[in-house]
């Protein structure tokens, strides 16, 4: 049985586009997005507000959340589905990611076409962690990611140097999310 979306697809799509901006805005800062929406599982409520509130007819997305999860997705936000990563404009793992190297970076004549990639985390708390530096952030901020994939912050600093090309991250867990633009610098500890 298909569970419904937002509750006011208006009101409530603006309010999830407006956390992510926000996030985008002050990376690694958090933000609440999706409370009291009900996706199917794996799909976490943050993940699938910012989905339904990007996500639309003219954006293959890429997800690996399962059959249940596809037709809420197909649904809810029209998006077609990606056969395979590196064809998404947005990506939603709610696994193993797929490897940053391999997703849409961009041209430079438009790196504004770099894929969004979700990465469904197990927590996400302000506090030690991820040492965060970059525009949006005035000295340093902390994040700390429980259930970031092995070797992130390497892949990362690969992901930045292409600037400004490259694919910008959103981290989901619960309705909270966190954002990584592609031009924050991350070191651990």
């Amino acid at each position: 049985m298909l569970t419904p979306g937002f509750a006011d697809p208006v009101l409530d799509a603006q309010a999830a586009f407006r956390a992510v901006l926000d996030a985008m805005s002050r990376p690694g800062r958090l933000q609440n997005a999706g409370r009291g929406l009900t996706p199917p599982a794996p799909l976490a409520p943050a993940a699938a507000a910012v989905l339904l509130s990007l996500a639309d007819a003219a954006t293959p997305l890429w997800h690996d959340a399962g059959a249940e999860a596809d037709g809420w997705l197909r649904f809810h936000a029209g998006a077609p589905v990606a056969s395979a990563p590196q064809d998404a404009a947005f990506l939603l793992a709610t696994g193993a990611p797929p490897a940053i190297a391999m997703l849409d970076a961009g041209i430079e004549e438009e790196p504004e076409r770099g894929a969004t990639l979700l990465i469904q985390v197990e927590a996400l708390e302000e506090g030690n962690g991820l040492r965060l530096t970059g525009p949006g952030i005035e000295h340093e901020h902390r994040l700390l990611v429980r259930g970031l994939p092995e070797g992130f912050v390497a892949a990362w600093a690969a992901n930045r140097a292409l600037f400004p090309r490259g694919v910008d991250v959103i981290l989901c867990a619960g309705d909270r999310l966190a954002a990584l633009p592609r031009t924050v610098a991350i070191a651990e500890g």
